[in-house]
C-alpha cells in the first residue's frame, strides 16, 4: 500500500511539473508571435538597412515559433537524479524561466549526455535515470533505472516494460518516430562524433543507422549552430517515399532548417525518376564517365575544316582554322567553365577580325589612310555570317543540352567514347523526349561544372536583344495605362498615381531562409552532408556529394550487404578512397532493434547460402513468430495474396502491413488490393489511414513495417541479377511478422 501512495506521489509530482513546462512553452510561442506580428505591422519603411534589420528580426521569430511549435509532442522525456541531490529534466529543446532558471535542458547539450552514457557500471553521477512517457501533454507513466543501488531499497523508483521495448513494440504509422528518449550508448557516442572528416556509419538492417543520421543532424546543428545556420546541412535519402517516411523527425527535434533531397533532386529544375535497366544505371555511373563528359564538352569547341568566308557590311572576311586554333588554347587557358571562356574565345576571334576589316578597308580608300574606324568592331560583332560562324565554332551551352544530345545522337557519343563498346553504348543511347533518370542526374551535374552559368542572351544579335527590350517596355506602358484607366473609372483619380499603384502591385522580393536558397542553387557549398543508405550510390554520384561539401564533412550511413544497385559499393574503402583516401572512420552498429531474432536469422542464412558475408547484428529481442512459408500452384499468387492479407491484418491487431514483390508485380498486386480495400491500400510508407502498402524491395529500403507478406522471393532474386540485396532488404523490413508465398523455388538459406 505504501509502494502504491508513493507512485502516485512521484506520478503526481512529474505531472505538475511537466504541465508548468507546458504553461512556459505556451508563454513563449506567445511572446514570438507578438514580437512577429509588431515587427510585420511596422512594414517596409525607412532605409534599406531598416528593411533589411526588419526582415532578420521577422526570419528569426518565425523560426523560433516553427520550433517551439515542433516539440509540442512528448516535449519532455527524461529526468536524472544526481549525486548532490540536483535534479535534471531532459527534453527536445532547453527551457528556463523568465529570470533564466533553467527549466529543462535541451537533449543534445553536454549536460544531457549522462542520460545516454550512465550505465550501472559507470554511473557518472547518475544514481537514477528516469523515463517519462507522455500522450498529449499528459504524462502517463515513468520508469526508473536505478543506477545507485543504495536507492534500491526505497519505494518511489516505478519500473515497467521498458521504455525501449515499448518503442520497439508500439505499432507503425507510415511515419518515422524520433528515438531521442531511447537512444542508446553507442548510438549515443556515434552522434555525438566530432563534426569534421568523413564518418562511416555501418550497421545491419534494424540496428538504427537513419534513427543515428537523423539525431546526429540535428546534434550538429545544435553545437554548430554559427557555421551550420549559413551553410546548411543536406540530407540524402533512397527515395521520395523514404524522405516522406522521415520527414517529421528533425522538426520533432527542435530542426526545421535541414535541406532534404533524393539524388534524382540535386539538380535543381530536374525531377528525376528511378533508372530501369541496372546495366544502363552501371554504366553512367562509373567514374570513367567524368572524361566522357569532359570530351564531350572539350568536342563542342570546333575548328572548322578550311577558311571560312565571312561577309560584315558587304567586305568579305576570311575565318581561318588557325585563328580559330589559337582563340580556342587562350580561351581554355583561361581555367574557365566553357560558357565564361566563350567570352575570351569571342573577344579574340572579334579583334582578329575587326583588324582585318580595318586593313581591308584602309587598303581600298587609299594607302597611308588610318582614318578612326571605331565602329568598325559593332559592325563585325553584329554580322550574322561572324555570329553563326562564332557560335558553331563554340556554342554556349546548358547541361541538359550537353548531355541530352551526347545520349542520343550516336556520332556525339562515339566521339566522347571510344574506350566504350559499340553495344555499350548502344545502352544508354536514349530517345530525346525521355525523362531524366537518377543516374543522369550526376551527369549532368559534371557537366554543369564544366559548363559554368548560361548566359541565355549569348549569340544573339543586336536586333534580337532590342525586340525584347521594346517588348518589355511596351508591356510596362500597358500596365500602367490599364491601371490609370482603373483609377478614373472608380473616380479616385489624383488621390493615388498609376505609377505608385503599379509599384505597389509588383511581387516583392521574397527573402528565403539559408536551406531554401540551398535547394535551388546547384553550386551551394554545404557545411554538412549526411547520406543515408550510402552503399547505393555510384562513383559519379559520389562525384556529384562531394561537390557540394568542399570541406568533406561527412556521416555516411549504410549496410554494405544491402548494396543492390549495380552501380554500388563493393566495400566502403572502394567506394571513398578516390575521394578521402584514407581519411575516413568507421563506425559499426552492433545491435538490432527492429526485427525478431528469428527472422534476422533467416535473412543472414539466405545472405550467406548467396555467398554474401554480412554482419549480424545482436536482435534484442525475440519475435513472437518465425517467418512463414506458403506454397502455392503457380498461378494463383494474387489470389493467395488476397486470403493472406486479412489473415495478417488480424494477427497484427491494427499495425502496418507491407506487401513486397518484384517490381513488375507491384501495379498488378495494388490494383487487385485496393479492388477490396479502397483507400486503406497504399505505396510506400502508406499514410495515417493506410494500413496495407504495396512496394517492390527498392522503394522499401529505410521502411519499416509491423509485418511484410513477401511474394516470390526467387523473382525479386532473379530480378536484381543474382544480387542478394534486394531480398536482404526485404526479408528484414517487418517488426513483428514475416510471411513469404512462392510458387517457384525458394532461395536457399529461408527455410533454416
Amino acid at each position: 500500500m505504501q509502494e502504491t501512495v508513493a507512485a502516485h506521489a512521484e506520478l503526481g509530482h512529474e505531472r505538475e511539473y511537466v504541465a508548468g513546462l507546458y504553461r512556459r512553452l505556451d508563454e513563449l510561442r506567445a511572446e514570438k508571435q507578438e514580437q512577429l506580428d509588431r515587427v510585420r505591422r511596422s512594414g517596409a519603411v525607412g532605409s534599406m538597412q531598416n528593411i533589411s534589420e526588419r526582415d532578420a528580426f521577422a526570419t528569426m521569430y518565425e523560426d523560433r515559433l516553427a520550433q517551439l511549435n515542433a516539440v509540442d509532442d512528448r516535449l519532455v522525456f527524461g529526468r536524472l537524479d544526481l549525486d548532490g541531490g540536483e535534479t535534471r529534466y531532459i527534453g527536445r529543446i532547453g527551457l528556463s524561466t523568465a529570470d533564466l532558471q533553467r527549466l529543462m535542458v535541451d537533449w543534445r547539450a553536454p549536460e544531457a549526455g549522462l542520460f545516454y552514457q550512465a550505465t550501472a557500471f559507470e554511473r557518472q553521477g547518475v544514481r537514477r535515470r528516469r523515463h517519462l512517457v507522455l500522450k498529449g501533454r499528459e504524462v502517463k507513466a515513468i520508469e526508473d533505472d536505478v543506477l545507485d543501488a543504495s536507492m534500491l531499497d526505497g519505494s518511489n523508483n516505478l519500473q515497467g516494460e521498458g521504455a525501449l521495448l515499448a518503442a520497439l513494440n508500439s505499432k507503425r504509422t507510415g511515419q518515422m518516430s524520433d528515438i531521442v528518449g531511447t537512444i542508446q550508448a553507442e548510438q549515443d557516442r556515434i552522434i555525438r562524433s566530432p563534426m569534421p572528416g568523413v564518418l562511416v556509419v555501418q550497421g545491419g538492417p534494424g540496428t538504427g543507422k537513419t534513427a543515428v543520421a537523423l539525431h546526429r543532424a540535428a546534434y550538429l546543428l545544435y553545437m554548430h549552430r554559427e557555421r551550420l545556420k549559413s551553410a546548411g546541412v543536406l540530407l540524402v535519402g533512397p527515395s521520395n517515399s523514404f524522405m516522406k517516411y522521415i520527414e517529421r523527425v528533425l522538426p520533432s527535434l527542435g530542426e526545421t532548417g535541414v535541406v532534404m533531397s533524393t539524388l534524382g533532386r540535386l539538380m535543381p529544375g530536374i525531377n528525376a525518376v528511378p533508372e530501369a535497366d541496372p546495366a544502363v544505371a552501371e554504366l553512367k555511373g562509373r567514374s570513367a564517365m567524368a572524361k566522357v563528359v569532359a570530351r564531350a564538352v572539350a568536342n563542342r569547341q570546333r575548328v572548322p575544316a578550311g577558311p571560312r568566308k565571312l561577309s560584315v557590311e558587304g567586305t568579305t572576311l576570311t575565318l581561318t582554322p588557325k585563328q580559330v586554333i589559337r582563340a580556342r588554347d587562350k580561351a581554355r587557358a583561361t581555367g574557365k567553365p566553357h560558357n565564361e571562356a566563350r567570352n575570351t574565345f569571342v573577344k579574340i576571334l572579334l579583334r582578329e577580325l575587326t583588324e582585318q576589316l580595318t586593313d581591308v578597308l584602309n587598303k581600298s580608300s587609299g594607302a597611308g589612310n588610318n582614318t578612326d574606324r571605331a565602329y568598325l568592331a559593332e559592325d563585325v560583332r553584329t554580322a550574322r555570317d561572324v555570329r553563326i560562324a562564332l557560335n558553331l565554332c563554340w556554342m554556349p551551352l546548358t547541361p541538359e543540352q550537353l548531355i541530352g544530345e551526347l545520349l542520343s545522337k550516336p556520332a556525339h557519343l562515339e566521339a566522347a567514347a571510344p574506350a566504350l563498346t559499340a553495344e555499350e553504348r548502344d545502352l544508354l543511347l536514349r530517345t530525346p523526349d525521355a525523362p531524366w533518370t537518377e543516374a543522369d542526374v550526376a551527369l549532368l551535374d559534371e557537366a554543369a561544372e564544366l559548363l559554368g552559368p548560361f548566359d541565355a542572351s549569348a549569340g544573339r544579335d543586336k536586333a534580337q536583344r532590342e525586340q525584347e527590350r521594346t517588348r518589355d517596355v511596351a508591356n510596362a506602358e500597358q500596365s500602367l495605362k490599364n491601371v490609370d484607366e482603373m483609377l478614373k473609372e472608380t473616380g479616385i483619380d489624383g488621390i493615388v498615381s498609376a505609377e505608385d499603384l503599379a509599384a505597389h502591385n509588383q511581387a516583392q522580393e521574397i527573402r528565403f531562409t539559408a536551406a531554401e536558397r540551398a535547394a535551388s542553387d546547384r553550386t551551394w557549398a554545404f557545411g554538412h552532408i549526411i547520406v543515408d543508405e550510402a552503399q547505393e550510390l555510384s562513383a559519379m554520384q559520389w562525384r556529384l556529394l562531394m561537390r557540394r561539401c568542399p570541406l568533406k564533412s561527412f556521416t555516411i550511413v549504410g549496410d554494405i550487404a544491402q548494396t543492390s544497385s549495380a552501380a554500388g559499393a563493393q566495400s566502403w574503402n572502394q567506394a571513398l578512397e578516390p575521394f578521402a583516401k584514407d581519411r575516413w572512420r568507421l563506425e559499426e552498429l552492433t545491435v538490432n532493434y527492429r526485427t525478431p531474432a528469428q527472422i534476422a536469422e533467416a535473412a543472414v542464412r539466405v545472405a550467406n547460402a548467396a555467398g554474401q558475408v554480412v554482419s549480424a547484428p545482436k536482435a534484442v529481442r525475440e519475435g513472437k513468430w518465425a517467418p512463414v512459408i506458403d506454397r502455392i500452384d503457380d498461378g494463383a499468387l494474387a489470389e493467395r495474396m488476397l486470403a493472406a492479407v486479412p489473415q495478417e491484418l488480424e494477427l497484427l491487431d491494427g499495425g502496418l502491413l507491407a506487401v513486397i514483390a518484384a517490381e513488375h508485380r507491384v501495379p498488378e498486386l495494388r490494383k487487385a488490393l485496393a479492388a477490396v480495400y479502397g483507400s486503406r491500400v497504399g505505396s510506400g510508407a502508406g499514410g495515417l489511414d493506410q494500413d496495407i502498402t504495396v512496394i517492390g524491395p527498392k522503394e522499401a529500403k529505410g521502411l519499416e513495417f509491423d509485418g511484410v507478406l513477401l511474394l516470390e522471393p526467387a523473382e525479386v532474386l532473379a530480378d536484381a541479377a543474382g544480387r542478394v540485396g534486394d531480398l536482404y532488404v526485404a526479408m528484414t523490413r517487418p517488426t513483428q511478422r514475416l510471411r513469404l508465398i512462392a510458387a517457384g523455388d525458394v532461395p536457399a538459406g529461408i527455410e533454416g
